[in-house]
């Protein structure tokens, strides 16, 4: 797909959110449409989807939307405590919570993969500002190399609910991550930091920095748009890598992580919105392939759904179940 592609999914809530912060009324819809229904309009009018381009990597795009959820933060923070009302009040609330969570979340992740230090580093920042800063170690030295084992606290089980998969998966990614952590600072003889006390210290600092500017209910509604930005995350990996697993070879090993134990979606509007997220089989395959370049192979276990859908699906854990339980063993008696 052409940058232009993702550009325009992913700006369009961003400008719009500015205008609801701004003016209220009917900005406040349209912010909360950009990133709800219209996905859904624009993901069925296949003949606007752009050609597939050169294939950039995108890292201008990248860093903009990085560097606007360290500004939306503030500005969600003012509009919430200062300018909206009522019913906009809340609308805005879902409608930034969402921009965090569906597009500032696959930005800050893309960011952790760049072997760029700046860019990486923003991406580490995003996260802290989330409070969600041991992401950034959990995903890339735990998910990662663990994806579809028990090793893994982002893999969910076949039968495991959203939402008791949703503190296991916070909580046990938190101590993999501070365990991987302290194993490459022991290895690297100390010349590695383990950056678990920059996250710590960087999320109390954004929480006093909100009590201070926005007061007790900015520091409330920060936290509520924290936790919202997480679970979508955590929802994202636990769609993503549902009942999936890699064998057990007879030497005991476990098998290289291969196409199939990721769930891919199409929709070529929500991918761009999500910069590519959904083409997660290529991701795992290829972490350091630029968004852009990222591709839907043949042969990946496709969700019934685009990903904004089955996220919403798997919060209603016994229908999520009744559809994708039967699919999960397909793969299964197929691959054995």
């Amino acid at each position: 797909m052409r940058l232009a592609g993702f550009a325009f999914a992913t700006l369009l809530p961003a400008v719009l959110l500015v205008a609801a912060a701004l003016w209220g009324g009917v900005w406040v819809w349209a912010a909360l449409a950009a990133i709800t229904l219209f996905w859904l309009l624009m993901d069925r009018l296949t003949l606007l989807a752009p050609a597939e381009g050169e294939f950039p990597a995108g890292d201008g795009l990248l860093a903009l939307l990085g560097v606007l959820q360290l500004t939306h933060l503030p500005l969600a923070l003012w509009a919430l405590t200062q300018r909206l009302h009522g019913v906009e009040w809340v609308a805005a609330l879902i409608a930034f919570g969402l921009f965090f969570g569906q597009i500032g979340n696959p930005a800050a992740h893309e960011l952790i993969h760049r072997a760029d230090k700046r860019l990486m580093r923003l991406g580490k920042i995003i996260y802290i500002a989330f409070l969600f800063g041991h992401h950034t170690s959990a995903h890339r030295l735990v998910h990662h190399v663990h994806v579809g084992t028990k090793d893994d606290p982002n893999s969910a089980r076949k039968g495991l609910g959203f939402w008791r998969f949703l503190p296991r998966a916070w909580i046990g990614s938190f101590r993999a991550g501070l365990a991987a952590e302290r194993s490459m600072v022991a290895r690297s003889g100390g010349k590695r930091r383990n950056p678990y006390p920059l996250y710590i210290g960087g999320a109390l600092l954004a929480l006093t920095l909100a009590a201070l500017v926005f007061g007790p209910f900015g520091l409330l509604i920060y936290l509520i748009l924290a936790a919202h930005a997480q679970s979508q995350l955590l929802v994202s990996d636990y769609v993503q890598h549902y009942g999936l697993r890699r064998k057990t070879l007879p030497d005991g090993r476990i098998e290289p992580i291969g196409t199939q134990h990721s769930w891919n979606a199409g929709g070529w509007y929500s991918a761009a919105m999500m910069l590519n997220a959904p083409r997660h089989s290529d991701h795992h395959s290829h972490p350091a392939r630029p968004y852009p370049q990222l591709r839907l192979p043949a042969d990946a276990p496709l969700l019934p759904a685009p990903l904004p859908a089955m996220a919403v699906l798997a919060l209603v854990p016994p229908l999520w179940r009744r559809v994708m339980d039967p699919r999960v063993e397909s793969i299964r008696l197929a691959a054995s």
